[in-house]
Formats: C-alpha cells, sequence, structure tokens
C-alpha cells in the first residue's frame, strides 16, 4: 500500500498550515476559537456531501488537516465530541428535522456537546445502563447519573444513553436521547479532580431533566444500535493527529535521557528504540485500516495498541528522570497543592490510558469473539 499524500494534498496541507500559523495562538478562549474554526470552514469535513457542514475534504484531507493541527499548537478543541461522534452519528441515524436542527450550530461552532455514556456501574460494560427516560406526554423525564462525561462544564447539550423502557435488561429497552444541558435544578454536573489536578471530565446527574420526543435518535428502544454505531466513529482520522502528540513526547523523552545521562544505559536506549518503532507501527497500521467502517477488530487493535504504548512512554519518561521524576519546581507552595511538569503529566494521566475509551479488557473481548469467533464470555460470572 502507498503511505504517501498526493498533491492536491499537499497543496490542502500547504492551505491548512498557513491559516492555523496565522490564527492558531494558545490561552484563546475555547467557545471563541470553536467559533473562528467554523467561520473559516474547517469544522465537519468528514461530512461528506451532506450539506451540513462547511468545506468538503477526501479522507487523506481529513488526516492531513489533524495533523497540521496537531503540529500548530492550536488551542485543545471544545467541538470534537460534536463534529466527531454527534454529526456522523445524526448522518447515520438521524431524521431530516434532527439534522437540520443540530448539525448547522456544530458545524459554526456555536453549540458544543458531551457524551453521556458511562455511569458508577455501567462503564465498559456499557449495557448495564440504569439512567432511565420515562414517557410524559410530549418528552421523556430523565433520572439518573453518569460519570466520567468530558467537558460536561462547557457543554450546551449532551446525548444519553438511557433505558425508556422500564424492566428492560442489557442492550434491550436502551433510547438515545439529546438532551439540553441549561436545566438549572434538573442537572447538576460536578467535576472530578484528577491525579493531574486538572478536572477535565465530571459527574452529571439528572432529577427530572426534560427531553422532547423528536430529540430521540433511531426511534424509542433502537439506542443500543445508535450507540455502538457511535463508538465505531470515536476511532480514525483522530489517531493519525493524536500520534503526531506522541511523537512530540517521545522526542522530550529522549531529550530528558540525554539531559540526565540515562541514555548510556543499553536498557534505555533499546527501550527508546522500541518506542519509536511502535510509533512507526501505529502509524502503518492507521493508515492500513483507515477507512474501514465496520470493522470492530481494526479499531480494538489500535486501542489496544497506543493505550499499552502512551502508559509505557510515560514510565519511560519517568525512569531517565531517575530521582529528579519525583521531586516538584522549586517555587512550589502550599497555596498550590503541587504543580507537575510535562514529563510527570504525560506519566500521571497515561495510567488511565488502558481503561478510558474501553479498556484493555472489552477490546481483547471484542477480538476474541467478534474477530476470532471465539466462545462468548459469560455474563454474571465473577
Amino acid at each position: 500500500m502507498d503511505f504517501g499524500f498526493s498533491a492536491q494534498d499537499e497543496a490542502f496541507r500547504a492551505e491548512a498550515r498557513a491559516w492555523l500559523s496565522e490564527h492558531a495562538e494558545g490561552g484563546q478562549d475555547r467557545r471563541v476559537w470553536e467559533r473562528t474554526l467554523g467561520k473559516a470552514g474547517w469544522i465537519g469535513l468528514g461530512w461528506g456531501e451532506s450539506g451540513y457542514g462547511n468545506r468538503s475534504a477526501t479522507l487523506t484531507q481529513q488526516v492531513v488537516w489533524a495533523e497540521e493541527y496537531a503540529r500548530s499548537g492550536a488551542p485543545p478543541r471544545s467541538g470534537h465530541i460534536g463534529e466527531k461522534l454527534l454529526a456522523p452519528t445524526l448522518l447515520a441515524h438521524g431524521t431530516e428535522s434532527q439534522k437540520s436542527r443540530f448539525l448547522p450550530p456544530v458545524a459554526a461552532g456555536d453549540e458544543l456537546w458531551c457524551q453521556g455514556y458511562s455511569e458508577p456501574g455501567a462503564g465498559s460494560d456499557l449495557a448495564g445502563v440504569r439512567t432511565a427516560a420515562v414517557r410524559e406526554g410530549a418528552g421523556y423525564r430523565i433520572t439518573g447519573q453518569k460519570i466520567w462525561t468530558s467537558l460536561a462544564h462547557d457543554a450546551d447539550w449532551c446525548f444519553v444513553l438511557a433505558r425508556t423502557e422500564p424492566g428492560s435488561r442489557r442492550h434491550h429497552g436502551l433510547s438515545f436521547l439529546l438532551v439540553p444541558m441549561d436545566q438549572p435544578g434538573r442537572i447538576e454536573v460536578r467535576p472530578i479532580r484528577q491525579l493531574t489536578g486538572t478536572s477535565d471530565f465530571n459527574e452529571v446527574f439528572f432529577d427530572g431533566a426534560r427531553a422532547r420526543v423528536e430529540h430521540v435518535v433511531g426511534g424509542e428502544g433502537g439506542g443500543w444500535k445508535v450507540a455502538m454505531s457511535l463508538l465505531g466513529f470515536e476511532r480514525g482520522v483522530s489517531t493519525l493527529a493524536q500520534q503526531i502528540g506522541f511523537a512530540e513526547e517521545l522526542e522530550r523523552v529522549v531529550r530528558a535521557a540525554v539531559a540526565s545521562g540515562a541514555v548510556r544505559d543499553a536498557v534505555v536506549r533499546e527501550r527508546l528504540v522500541r518506542q519509536w518503532a511502535e510509533l512507526r507501527a501505529m502509524r502503518w497500521n492507521a493508515l492500513r485500516t483507515l477507512g474501514s467502517s465496520g470493522n470492530a477488530g481494526a479499531s480494538s487493535v489500535a486501542k489496544l495498541l497506543w493505550g499499552g504504548w502512551h502508559q509505557r512512554l510515560g514510565e519511560l519518561a519517568m525512569q531517565v528522570r531517575g530521582p529528579a521524576a519525583g521531586v516538584g519546581p522549586v517555587d512550589w507552595s502550599p497555596a498550590t497543592p503541587y504543580e507537575l511538569d510535562s514529563l510527570q503529566h504525560l506519566f500521571l494521566f497515561s495510567r488511565a490510558d488502558t481503561i478510558y475509551g474501553g479498556s484493555d479488557q472489552v477490546q481483547r473481548t471484542i477480538i476474541a469473539e467478534r474477530v476470532l469467533g471465539l466462545p462468548r464470555e459469560p455474563k454474571g460470572v465473577v
């Protein structure tokens, strides 16, 4: 397979790089930045000829944009959940009314979304969802709790997987609802403090929150099919952009190994080379499987590869730093619990890489059952 880019792709790369160089600045307000992206036509590149996005781009051009964005130092995206997860799901399963209502504000950067899937008792086992949505007239009343909800504190809307059929079990009786977050007294968002000291995700409590009947995607009871379809969009072009960040982190680890003298250790050198080689293999694998939608095994293999790789890189970062890895900054004060440098942050954050987005155990089960055809794992066995 040819892993190169065409002349048209490289022209697109030059345009993207020039625009980002002119407009991308660290520290920008993230809502303002989303609107800037939307106005310039950079949101919705993967929506094809739907008519709801901005400019249209081929799959390879989407890769080019994602890579250049990662290299540019532009602000972290707040609108990616709406653009990369909700939008393709609506294009596949939504009504024309739902598409015309929700896609244009996403493309313009005007409405931000979060994902209401995981619960305290239903994380990797998503079929254990207990949040209930009871039909009342022209809408639903939602009661329950979601957890690990990224960007819920900034979101305008949340797509929620809830149980609309009382007494139903597992993947039966679930529905996919679009819920407005601006419901004081009915929706409470509580930030979750991470090991890194940041709070990127939250607990969300629904206490009689309302959703309209016309905002059920895929029909009542069709939530499992829609939810699984959305998870298929979760890994793709973004994986290649993620690898740009991985390469920059690996470079920092190499510099730290040189600075500390750890690079003189043959074992450390071997680990550094292995990390580099595995990262190249991940890129080739991602390019090889790009566009292979519906192949559950491909996305599970990709998650296993990068989750373990990134976690090992964090461990290596601490090894090459030696005793200095456990030391805080010189200007530390009790007023701030702790400050982390980039490699310490890498180590602590990467501890969760093999859990979030589908744990390693879940990915291996998917590969075993759906790809290798092995017997299904018994449910309810401890």
